[in-house]
């Protein structure tokens, strides 16, 4: 039912089936990936459940771009609702840099029982170490490339080999992905709009899942679009009732990183 034009661009992109084309054009949420496929997603929803179970105190490690903050969002406010005792940590650009560091693992143990990164830690092996001897327990969550050494530590990436099928997430997408195992897909839902963002920010490949997430995201953000958002969009001189990826890219986005590059 495509034109040959359409066919041969479909083609080019590697879509070379009718129903990869129909999941480009209407992806589903019926499409998206059982999160339990991701390696180590097990482990890491059994430890939140066991410091949720037990009151533990957790501290939500990120990054300081839009995915990191778009990621400490998703999982401090599904864990907030859920009853957690709950904190974040985001590091200073121009002081500590990306990631977790020495200075900062220090400053947080003993007072907190869990550490949850996320957008960051696959290759922070030396401060999970650090954390580790100074009494937390760390649950890494991140999207970048391995490293030669993994952190001895339970790590959810999709870039780890596996049965995950899908493997372009950016950090907030593995953040949504980890409420969805943990509360469910109807919970994980709550926070689309955070993920779709982050997603169109983080310029990862907009196919497959992440596919998925934009769309349901957008449809989110023009229908009931978050206070903060839509104050974001106002001042920003665009409509939330049309906003588009590209609205989101070249206008929303950049005013949320300006804010880790000009201040704490």
């Amino acid at each position: 039912g495509f034109s040959p034009v359409i066919c041969l661009l479909l083609v080019q992109r590697g879509i070379t089936t009718a129903e990869e084309a129909r999941k480009f054009f209407k992806p589903s949420l019926n499409d998206l990936h059982d999160p339990f496929l991701m390696p180590d997603m097990d482990k890491a929803v059994k430890r939140l459940n066991r410091a949720l179970g037990n009151k533990e105190k957790i501290l939500i490690y990120g990054d300081y771009d839009v995915d990191g903050v778009c990621a400490i969002a998703i999982v401090f406010l599904a864990l907030k609702k859920a009853g957690a005792h709950i904190n974040y940590y985001i590091p200073d650009r121009h002081q500590e840099g990306y990631g977790l560091n020495e200075t900062a693992m220090k400053a947080v143990a003993g007072k907190y029982d869990l550490l949850i990164s996320v957008d960051c830690g696959i290759s922070s092996y030396k401060e999970v170490e650090l954390g580790k001897s100074l009494g937390m327990d760390i649950v890494i969550t991140d999207h970048h490339s391995l490293p030669e050494r993994l952190p001895d530590c339970v790590c959810v990436d999709p870039k780890r080999p596996g049965e995950q099928p899908y493997s372009e997430l950016c950090g907030a997408g593995v953040a949504f992905k980890l409420v969805s195992a943990l509360f469910g897909l109807e919970e994980g839902m709550e926070y689309i709009d955070l993920a779709a963002i982050a997603t169109i920010a983080d310029i990862v490949p907009l196919t497959g899942e992440n596919r998925q997430i934009v769309r349901e995201g957008l449809k989110r953000i023009n229908s009931s679009p978050r206070a903060g958002l839509a104050a974001l969009a106002q001042a920003a001189g665009v409509k939330t009732n049309g906003l588009s990826a590209s609205d989101i890219a070249f206008t929303l986005a950049p005013r949320l990183n300006a804010a880790g590059r000009l201040e704490s």
